[in-house]
């Protein structure tokens, strides 16, 4: 495409001529312009929610590629005009995942001593790294590219298969998936309930990226007046939203009173086996606290929940704990507790085994139930390639000899006096179909979701706000409360329509006393998974092959 073919006078000279600035630009100059499209992108997420920021970093992702078409002399190359894209691209998603994932290095602060050496890593290394996916993303936009309307599709075909890739390649990481511009916002978000998350990125990258085309002269086909379509779109997306969220609160599982718990442990020197008696006395004073002056306590709870990694020892090897813990639910209630868990050894095990667990505790102090975290948190969790890191004096954050494994078997959690639950620890929470009650095992849908999580290894930072709005995303996705524990906040409960009925914010410490949502109907995305927002990307793919073939 060159400037005189699409320069329109229509939308004002000064948007034309800022599009050709765009489209012109080279060197440093085009790299800092998509560096900082892709930090304005990053406004649209939690806890700032400025969705509307996206419009203008898609759209000058939009005309970043048309530049790419002039990269070298003479007449580009198809590859070479992908390359030119890709590097637009990474500087792009550098720019996004920088602003958005920043507070990844409070992590590193925790034990100074250990890991503030690789602070770097973490603030610039891992944004480095995952900018390769909208690199990919641009390139692959640029191979399908044309002149007109549909190169918006051929943007969302780019980055809609790549951030597909992020969420599996190398054990996955969806944090801040673009969809996440429309995911964020209750209203917007319900059309997850059809197309989950890759669907509302590939929706939010067409959407966002269509005021680009506002500079094009020539409009044909479908799509003849992007700008109008993706007003049209966002309006319905909104009347389908409020329609979806306009019915009564959702009625509670009879006979059930759940106690959430949120603690605000530190997560510092303090967390250690040495203060194990102190960290324990806190969760028991918290959750025997009276909420309202005719409570009594603990008295009125069927189900207690602690959030992830409650407790600095092995739950099930500290008989003292585990009686204290029968002490307070003597009335009947019972616990379930986010613990560490080592496995017992069998004949053939040289390492111990240990795991980032869900355990279910009746008033007895009996250890009924456990659910293990299948998808675990690279250098946080486990070391990959262990023995190589070990040899260079790296290990991962917790304290765990040899860190983690992982769980074996997707598996609902059956709890006495509650319907099957879908456990979800921690970051597990951000993947799409992660869960019992995907569209791989339907037959088997659970009840609820529960989330235990321990987000206070990033203090008060965007990083818990992202977490639960993408834990919040699930409930939507698939039509079922959500009960989320989390040391520092946020803890919540949230209905089937992601509607929060009840919730404590980031850093203080209390409880919830609340009832369980029942679950809604289950939802298309629910019962079909990925089938749907695969549909959407053949379709997207297609109209932007043909568009190119026509030019």
């Amino acid at each position: 495409m060159t400037i005189t073919d699409r320069r329109s006078s229509q939308p004002g000279e000064f948007l034309g001529s800022f599009a050709d600035n765009i489209i012109l630009a080279w060197g440093w100059r085009r790299n800092a312009i998509a560096l900082v499209a892709g930090a304005v992108g990053a406004l649209a997420l939690s806890p700032v929610n400025l969705w509307v920021a996206m419009f203008a970093s898609m759209s000058l992702a939009v005309w970043l590629i048309d530049g790419a078409a002039g990269s070298s002399t003479g007449q580009a190359s198809r590859w070479n005009a992908s390359r030119a894209a890709a590097i637009a691209g990474w500087f792009w998603g550098f720019g996004y995942f920088l602003a958005s994932l920043w507070w990844l290095g409070s992590a590193f602060l925790i034990e100074a001593d250990k890991f503030a050496w690789a602070l770097p890593l973490g603030v610039i290394a891992v944004p480095a790294g995952l900018a390769l996916f909208p690199a990919l993303g641009f390139a692959l936009a640029r191979l399908i590219w044309s002149s007109g309307s549909a190169r918006i599709l051929a943007l969302a075909v780019g980055l809609g298969l790549s951030e597909w890739l992020r969420c599996n390649i190398l054990t996955g990481f969806p944090w801040n998936e673009i969809g996440m511009a429309l995911g964020r916002d209750l209203i917007l978000a319900q059309f997850a309930s059809i197309v989950g998350l890759h669907g509302l990125t590939l929706l939010s990258v067409a959407i966002f990226a269509s005021p680009a085309t506002l500079i094009d002269t020539q409009q044909r086909g479908v799509l003849r007046q992007p700008a109008l379509v993706a007003l049209a779109a966002l309006t319905l997306l909104a009347l389908f939203g409020a329609w979806r969220v306009s019915g009564p609160p959702a009625a509670n599982v009879a006979g059930v009173k759940l106690r959430i718990v949120q603690p605000n442990v530190a997560q510092d020197a303090n967390f250690r086996a040495a203060n194990s008696e102190a960290i324990m006395q806190r969760y028991l004073a918290l959750s025997d606290r009276a909420t309202a002056p005719t409570s009594s306590g603990i008295a009125d709870v069927t189900h207690l929940i602690w959030p992830e990694s409650a407790f600095p020892f092995l739950l099930a090897r500290d008989a003292r704990a585990l009686a204290e813990i029968a002490d307070l639910l003597h009335g009947g209630a019972t616990l379930i507790t986010g613990a560490a868990r080592l496995a017992e050894k069998t004949a053939g095990d040289k390492e111990p085994h240990f795991f980032n667990s869900i355990q279910v505790v009746d008033k007895t102090g009996t250890l009924l139930e456990h659910y293990d975290k299948r998808h675990l948190v690279p250098f946080g969790e486990y070391l990959p390639f262990q023995k190589f890191f070990t040899t260079l004096g790296i290990s991962q954050f917790v304290d765990i000899p040899g860190g983690f494994d992982p769980g074996v078997a997707e598996q609902s959690l059956h709890i006495p006096g509650l319907p099957d639950a879908s456990p979800l620890i921690c970051y597990e929470a951000i993947f799409p179909i992660e869960f019992a009650g995907s569209a791989f095992s339907h037959a088997r849908r659970p009840a609820w979701l529960l989330n235990v999580t321990n987000d206070a290894w990033f203090g008060v930072t965007p990083g818990p706000y992202q977490h639960f709005s993408q834990a919040r995303l699930r409930a939507i996705e698939e039509g079922l409360p959500l009960v989320r524990a989390a040391n520092s906040g946020i803890s919540a409960v949230v209905d089937g329509l992601g509607r929060i009925t009840a919730d404590l914010p980031l850093g203080v410490d209390g409880v919830i006393d609340t009832g369980l949502p029942v679950a809604q109907r289950e939802t298309v995305f629910g019962k079909y998974g990925l089938a749907i927002p695969g549909a959407l990307w053949l379709v997207a793919a297609g109209l932007a092959l043909a568009a190119r073939r026509k030019r």
